[in-house]
């Protein structure tokens, strides 16, 4: 064979050889190792309600802590979430579920959050109250099916949840849900937001196609305002328990953007 043919072939086959190299390394999942995520419950929830995502988000190296709100105002749920940031090593992605859009809209200015991810969340603006988003909007159905304890908690009765809250999981995890379920005081839907972080991070929107508790519509409207790249489910209002691996992927992709 001419030498030059030959020579022509070998780095054919050596920039190919190369080539598969780089494909199969960047088939490869990313390793997420030295990255947090803090994960913050909203109203008639406790951290539980992130079991499924939680083991997603390890297997792709990520340290998670998941928050244990007082669900006793925007105040102590905020100062609640800045002390597990607090306690990260490295940037943090911060993601709240309902009520906790809110929380993490006004605890996420910390310097080590470098994203914010919303799930089926109310995300309200500086000066804004919870309230205030649903002014003059009809009251949902679940509504009247809130319960009041002495202390001025609300809870939701079982209907509720069977009907409203977790229509798509099984009878068992309902039963779990309505038994874990925090207590949220009446007053927290007036507790207005003082900065919302939103203004100043990337931020990622999950929306619940087929939620009772807060309007798809009012969803999509929500993830507009704060220039969210948005992930469609479709799930009820708990899609990290009916949908773990959509909010999964949503938080690992804000997590690898993460700087």
């Amino acid at each position: 064979m001419n030498p030059l043919l030959r020579k022509c072939i070998a780095s054919v086959m050596l920039a190919g050889s190369v080539l598969s190299l780089h494909a199969a390394q960047a088939a490869q999942p990313q390793d997420l190792k030295g990255k947090n995520v803090v994960l913050v419950h909203g109203a008639f929830a406790d951290g539980s309600s992130w079991e499924k995502v939680i083991p997603l988000l390890e297997a792709r190296g990520l340290h998670v802590v998941a928050v244990q709100n007082p669900l006793s105002s925007l105040a102590d749920d905020a100062a609640a979430t800045k002390r597990a940031i607090d306690a990260q090593n490295g940037p943090v992605v911060l993601v709240g579920h309902s009520w906790g859009g809110a929380v993490i809209s006004q605890a996420g200015n910390d310097d080590k959050v470098k994203a914010l991810v919303y799930v089926a969340a109310f995300a309200p603006d500086s000066g804004q109250s919870i309230n205030d988003m649903l002014k003059g909007k009809p009251a949902p159905a679940w509504a009247s099916e809130l319960q009041k304890d002495s202390g001025n908690f609300l809870t939701l009765s079982s209907k509720a949840i069977d009907d409203d809250f977790a229509q798509d999981l099984s009878p068992a995890q309902k039963r779990v849900v309505a038994a874990t379920q925090g207590p949220w005081f009446a007053g927290a839907t007036d507790d207005k937001v003082t900065n919302a972080a939103w203004h100043a991070k990337p931020t990622y929107y999950v929306v619940a196609n087929r939620d009772r508790m807060i309007d798809p519509r009012l969803q999509d409207a929500m993830a507009a305002q704060i220039k969210s790249k948005v992930t469609h489910v479709d799930s009820s209002h708990v899609p990290m328990l009916s949908k773990p691996e959509a909010v999964a992927n949503a938080i690992i992709e804000a997590a690898a953007k993460a700087q």
